[in-house]
């Protein structure tokens, strides 16, 4: 709750005003998935629950992850405000239908994520490797190696037209590479740590998008 409040506000500060539907609907559906996500962990898979609430910098072992994690962190803040001060000042206003595609690319973006926690219980929000964990090569897996990055990806691009910004959707262009950063030295620590991912990765060669990369 006291995470929602300051989500709230953070999205009305910047928007300086109560009267903004797009941030209203942003919300809901942000708080409504996420909570959906987490009811599911709990009643399903309480491990996972865990290693997803165990996040930030200061829970990673490795520096380079620690230092990763940050900039993921104020990337998200960026793709938050930004868009919302683009939309304040009508610098690259979007129509209602192109808020509500966002909308929805959000929403899909969420359950192809749920669709990848439901198939692979190690998906934790810091990169480490337990004493029990296996690699997971099927369902999502079975064709790129990190299908949750790919649906982040697709998220950040939701989230600014969501906010009501054209602009904003660059931001992906500098987040790409903190992205690839993370996902690259994640594989360097599963190569190291995990028994069986050089096997899966000869096996599964595509790290984000199949048949491209």
């Amino acid at each position: 709750m006291l995470g929602l409040a300051f989500f709230v506000a953070l999205i009305y500060f910047s928007a300086g005003t109560w009267d903004y539907w797009q941030g209203w609907l942003f919300v809901g559906v942000f708080t409504a998935m996420t909570i959906a996500f987490t009811i599911y962990m709990l009643l399903h898979d309480r491990p996972l629950l865990e290693r997803r609430m165990d996040a930030g910098p200061w829970k990673e072992k490795e520096w380079s992850q620690k230092i990763i994690v940050s900039l993921i962190m104020l990337s998200f803040f960026a793709f938050i405000v930004l868009p919302i001060l683009d939309r304040r000042y009508g610098l690259s206003p979007v129509p209602v239908w192109a808020s509500l595609l966002g909308e929805a690319i959000m929403v899909l973006s969420f359950l192809f994520i749920f669709r990848v926690v439901r198939v692979n219980s190690f998906a934790a929000a810091n990169i480490t490797v337990t004493a029990d964990q296996k690699v997971i090569s099927t369902g999502p897996y079975a064709y790129v190696r990190h299908p949750m990055y790919a649906a982040t990806l697709w998220l950040f691009v939701g989230v600014p037209l969501a906010l009501g910004s054209w602009w904003t959707i660059v931001l992906i262009v500098p987040f790409l590479p903190i992205l690839l950063w993370r996902l690259l030295d994640e594989e360097r620590i599963l190569r190291r740590d995990l028994p069986g991912y050089i096997e899966y990765t000869q096996k599964v060669r595509y790290r984000l998008v199949p048949y491209i990369w």
